[in-house]
């Protein structure tokens, strides 16, 4: 019996780490790469303005000619949009304004909120995916009742699916433009405005890719940090290399999948930091601690790496926080069990060696019972078995 869910175990894992190798049509259509085409990356901005606010805006000389040539009302006229700025192709702009106008008038923009669905446009890649917000301006305490007016903020690349992989990022990424927004008549176009949502794609979707060609086979480190929820902190560095490094420790961790108070106490009972020396390439790690689960993904992350395929890599990464998370989960049952069943008590050590990942689930675990004595007996117990058996190599 046991050695049939072992094999099952097995076969699951090796499913999570081959996403690269039997999902090709998936890589390169589905989420919206293919290795043989230079991805192109669009932005767009819109201003958007209710009716009733209008009239004021129009005696802006500076603005008039643009919505001469460049604004789209519903038939109602309850809002209207205007082009601020677009590196899309000129034909296809007045598409995607369309395609706004739509979502905005059956109220499917919220502000505040992206959205991401594919848009049909006369761009090389004939439909991508588009990832939209409505950033509202503040209203003045004297108008409170006034309508909203913002700025309606579009990202296009890849498809629908790479993108969803992404919307943390890329909803952060567009409230770091929140308060260059307030500036009126938008003055800080082209110093400010623009330079950032050129940058889109590298800031937001390309910082795993980043990390993981630095890192290349010691990735495994940080892999096994972040799920220890162990400190990372990266030296000689630049900022930019330190915020994709914190970034790449929070999308493997496992907060917000689990405890939160668990983390805090698996955090703080951690002895040493990893600590990345940035001043050679590849970069130097001191206070290494890795696995048998955590070495088994390098290899997937290096192959979707070498293919430049940010993507994929999110979903390998997700892979492997999930396949993390079935290991916990399945370690937690088989507590309860041995409870009343040494068998069941059996079936944890045997399940803990095959798994690769033990270390760090029986410090899951025992953050997660600390407060369960009988589950704290067997953890002491299954703990001193992964001893033993590091012990004997």
């Amino acid at each position: 019996m046991f050695t049939s869910q072992t094999s099952m175990q097995t076969s699951s894992f090796q499913d999570s780490i081959d996403v690269e190798e039997k999902d090709i049509d998936y890589d390169n259509e589905d989420i919206g790469y293919n290795q043989k085409i230079q991805l192109n990356c669009y932005y767009t901005i819109y201003l958007y303005q209710g009716t009733r606010s209008e009239a004021a805006a129009d005696g802006n000389v500076a603005w008039s000619q643009r919505r001469t040539d460049s604004t789209a009302s519903t038939s109602q006229e309850d809002f209207s949009l205007t082009l601020v700025d677009s590196s899309l192709p000129s034909e296809a702009e007045p598409e995607l304004r369309c395609y706004i106008s739509r979502r905005l008038s059956k109220g499917a923009l919220l502000g505040g909120m992206g959205n991401i669905a594919t848009v049909e446009l006369s761009v090389p890649e004939a439909a991508v995916g588009c990832y939209c917000c409505l950033v509202e301006q503040e209203r003045s305490p004297e108008q409170p009742d006034a309508e909203a007016n913002g700025y309606v903020i579009c990202l296009m690349g890849g498809s629908e699916k790479g993108l969803n992989l992404f919307r943390l990022e890329l909803d952060k990424y567009v409230q770091g433009l929140q308060s260059s927004l307030q500036t009126p008549e938008l003055v800080n176009l082209e110093n400010e405005i623009r330079p950032y949502l050129s940058r889109w794609y590298e800031e937001s979707v390309m910082h795993i890719h980043r990390v993981v060609q630095m890192a290349q086979g010691s990735i495994c480190f940080l892999l096994h940090a972040a799920l220890s929820h162990k400190h990372v902190e990266v030296t000689n560095a630049d900022d930019r290399t330190k915020a994709d490094v914190a970034r790449f420790i929070r999308a493997a961790s496992l907060q917000g999948l689990v405890q939160e108070d668990m983390c805090k106490t698996i955090s703080q009972e951690a002895l040493t930091d990893l600590i990345v020396d940035c001043s050679t390439s590849p970069p130097m790690l001191s206070n290494t601690v890795s696995n048998r689960f955590c070495d088994d993904w390098i290899q997937a992350f290096l192959k979707a790496a070498e293919r430049c395929n940010p993507f994929l890599l999110r979903q390998i990464l997700e892979n492997f926080k999930l396949k993390a998370i079935q290991d916990m989960n399945s370690l937690k049952r088989f507590i309860r069990q041995a409870e009343s069943s040494h068998y069941a008590l059996f079936r944890c050590c045997q399940f803990l060696q095959s798994c690769g990942n033990g270390d760090v689930l029986i410090q899951n675990a025992r953050a997660e019972h600390r407060d369960m004595p009988e589950a704290c007996s067997i953890i002491h117990v299954l703990d001193e078995f992964l001893s033993e058996q590091r012990a004997q190599g």
